[in-house]
């Protein structure tokens, strides 16, 4: 689920040309009230999979971030896309690092998460809140190629390219802001 501007950032950030012929896994694809799917399955990949741990419009497999490396090999997909879902997970680690496998040298992965300032929102829970110098940290062993905050509302939006000597950088002391419920 997203909102408008990360749609935009989406359509903005992937061109018929990168996206034509290749193999893209949405993570956390329930769409609530938005999505970039339509845009771009208009631009011809070869699949597009959407899963989340609950059914709904979008979802085409049921399927934890926590697990996808349980059930697809490494460098399965040209492009991941994974929008508003960051903030939701338990162990963001684990899933950073999922996703960081699951692409391909030289593919694509793009990330719109919440940050310090929004409020906290259960679905099904909510812990995390991602800065742009933590999208900086954490894709410092990418090329990023776009990094920007949400113009709506406290949020990030990162697009960032695997390189082709990829080597994964050692995020486990690395800690970003935890949201208590009701404290902002």
């Amino acid at each position: 689920m997203c909102n408008p501007e990360c749609v935009t950032f989406i359509r903005d950030n992937l061109t018929q040309e990168e996206v034509d012929g290749k193999e893209i896994i949405d993570i956390g694809s329930f769409n609530v009230n938005g999505s970039g799917r339509d845009a771009l399955v208009n631009y011809h990949p070869a699949s597009y999979l959407g899963v989340d741990i609950v059914e709904g419009y979008g979802v085409d497999r049921l399927l934890s971030a926590e697990q996808l490396l349980e059930v697809f090999a490494p460098e399965s997909f040209d492009i991941v896309i994974s929008t508003e879902m960051l903030e939701h997970c338990g162990d963001w680690r684990l899933i950073i690092h999922n996703m960081k496998t699951l692409v391909k040298k030289g593919g694509c992965i793009l990330i719109t998460t919440r940050s310090k300032g929004f409020p906290y929102h259960e679905w099904p829970i909510d812990h995390w809140r991602y800065e742009l110098a933590d999208m900086c940290e954490i894709f410092s062993d990418f090329i990023i190629t776009a990094l920007q905050s949400d113009p709506r509302e406290p949020g990030v939006f990162i697009k960032v390219v695997k390189p082709i000597d990829y080597v994964e950088k050692d995020l486990s002391a690395y800690n970003i802001y935890e949201i208590i419920p009701g404290e902002l």
